[in-house]
C-alpha cells in the first residue's frame, strides 16, 4: 500500500478527516501498525514570566484624571435624565431636579465622578487641582442639595431609579469620605448620609422581593450592585445590610456552574456578567470555598477556554457612546481579574491566567480613557482610578 503523504506540521496533521491520522508520526501509513521506538519526552513547559505591576498612580496622572472629571462634574449638558414624570411642573432642567449629580452626562456618572475626585484628592491632597475639586464638592454636596437626591428616591414612582448601579455608586462615594481625616471631607460625608441611608435601606426593601439576579453586562447588574454594597455594609459595620447581601449573594450565584463565558461580551457591555459575578463571591466565600466554586463555575478558564473572556474587547466608534461601553469593559475585566487572581491559591493555574488577563485588559483600557470623546471622557477615568487605587 502507497504511503500517504502528510504535511510538514503536526498541528495540521492532527486536524485531517483521517481518524488514524493524529495517531501516527508523519510518514507512516494511514492505518499501518505505528513502529516500536522510544519517543524523546515533551519538553516541560517554559515557567510563566511574572506579569509585570501597573503604573503606580502618581500625582501626575492623577492631575490628568482629575481634570478629565472637573470638565464634566458640574457642565448640565449634554444630559441624559432618568426623570420620572407624574405632573408638567416636574420637567425641571438638570440642575434643579438632582442639584447635587447633575454633570457628567447622567446621575450614575456623576456620582462616580464625585467618588474619584474625592479618593484623588485624598490620595493626592497637595493635588495642582485640589482647589478646584474642594470648590466642586462643596458646591454640589451642600446638604441642602442631599436633601432633594435623597427626596427624590422617597417618591413612590422612583423605586427603580438607578437600581443598582447608581445606588452602588453612591455607596462607594459614601464609603470614600468616610475615610477622609479633612473637615472638608467630613462635613461631606455628614450632608450625604440621608442619602447613603435611604439607598441602604433601598437595598434592604428590594433584595427580598428579587427572586432572580440580573446578568447583564450594563447598570442593573445585579452582581456589580451587591458587591459595593458589601464593602460599604463591612465599612459602616450594617450588620444587617450584610447579611441581607451575603444571603443573597449565595442565593442567586452560589450553586453556578458551567458559566457559558464563550457568549461575552454583549456590543455594548461595560461589565463581563460572569467575572462581577466572580468579583461577588470571592468577597463571600472564604478562600478556600471560592477556588472550588470559582472552577465549577468557569471549569476550562485555566486552559484558556472561553476565550472571549481573556480577550480584550474591540472598540470601533469611540464617538458612539453604546460602543464606547467596551473600553469600560476592558477595565472593569482587568480590577475583576486581579481581584480574583489574588483570592486563588498561588499555584492555581487560573491565577496565572488571570493576572496575565488582567494586566493585558488594564493597558488597553488604561490607554483609552482620554481620547478626545465625552461620550467616554464623562466617565472612563472613574473605572481607570478604581482599577488602579482598589488593593488586589
Amino acid at each position: 500500500m502507497p504511503l500517504k503523504k502528510y504535511p510538514s506540521s503536526n498541528a495540521a496533521v492532527s486536524g485531517a478527516s483521517d481518524p488514524c491520522v493524529a495517531l501516527l508520526p508523519i510518514g507512516v501509513g494511514a492505518c499501518s501498525p505505528a513502529p516500536t521506538v522510544s519517543q524523546p519526552a515533551a519538553p516541560a513547559p517554559s515557567p510563566r514570566k511574572p506579569v509585570p505591576e501597573l503604573p503606580a498612580l502618581t500625582e501626575a496622572s492623577a492631575s490628568n484624571f482629575a481634570q478629565l472629571t472637573l470638565k464634566c462634574v458640574q457642565k448640565t449638558y449634554p444630559n441624559q435624565p432618568g426623570l420620572i414624570l407624574d405632573k408638567p411642573a416636574d420637567v425641571l432642567p438638570p440642575e434643579k431636579a438632582h442639584p447635587a449629580f447633575y454633570g457628567c452626562y447622567d446621575w450614575h456618572s456623576s456620582v462616580h465622578g464625585h467618588w474619584m475626585l474625592a479618593r484623588l484628592l485624598r490620595m493626592f491632597p497637595s493635588l495642582p487641582e485640589a482647589p478646584q475639586i474642594k470648590k466642586a464638592l462643596n458646591e454640589n454636596l451642600t446638604a441642602k442639595n442631599i436633601a432633594i437626591e435623597a427626596a427624590y428616591y422617597n417618591r413612590p414612582d422612583t423605586k427603580a431609579f438607578e437600581r443598582t448601579y447608581g445606588w452602588a455608586w453612591t455607596l462607594k462615594l459614601a464609603e470614600e469620605l468616610m475615610l477622609g481625616t479633612s473637615n472638608e471631607t467630613k462635613t461631606w460625608a455628614a450632608n450625604l448620609t440621608p442619602l447613603a441611608d435611604t439607598l441602604a435601606a433601598r437595598y434592604l426593601d428590594f433584595l427580598p422581593k428579587q427572586v432572580y439576579p440580573i446578568r447583564t453586562g450594563l447598570h442593573p447588574n445585579t452582581a456589580f450592585g451587591l458587591a459595593f454594597a458589601l464593602d460599604y455594609a463591612n465599612a459602616v459595620g450594617d450588620t444587617k445590610l450584610k447579611e441581607l447581601l451575603v444571603a443573597r449573594s449565595t442565593d442567586y450565584f452560589g450553586k453556578d456552574t458551567d458559566y457559558p463565558g464563550k457568549l461575552e461580551p454583549g456590543g455594548s457591555d461595560f461589565f463581563s456578567p460572569a467575572l462581577a459575578e466572580a468579583d461577588l463571591m470571592h468577597r463571600v466565600l472564604p478562600a478556600g470555598e471560592f477556588a472550588k466554586w470559582f472552577h465549577a463555575f468557569l471549569p476550562g478558564i485555566a486552559k484558556g477556554e472561553a476565550k472571549n473572556l481573556l480577550e480584550i474587547a474591540i472598540v470601533t466608534d469611540r464617538s458612539d457612546p453604546q460602543l464606547g461601553h467596551l473600553d469600560g469593559l476592558n477595565l472593569s475585566r482587568a480590577w475583576c481579574m486581579r481581584h480574583i487572581a489574588a483570592a486563588l491559591p498561588a499555584n492555581d493555574p487560573a491565577r496565572a491566567v488571570h493576572e496575565e488577563s488582567g494586566h493585558t485588559h488594564a493597558t488597553d483600557g488604561l490607554r483609552n480613557v482620554a481620547t478626545g470623546h465625552y461620550e467616554g471622557e464623562h466617565w472612563l477615568g472613574s473605572f481607570a482610578v478604581y482599577l488602579l487605587t482598589e488593593p488586589k
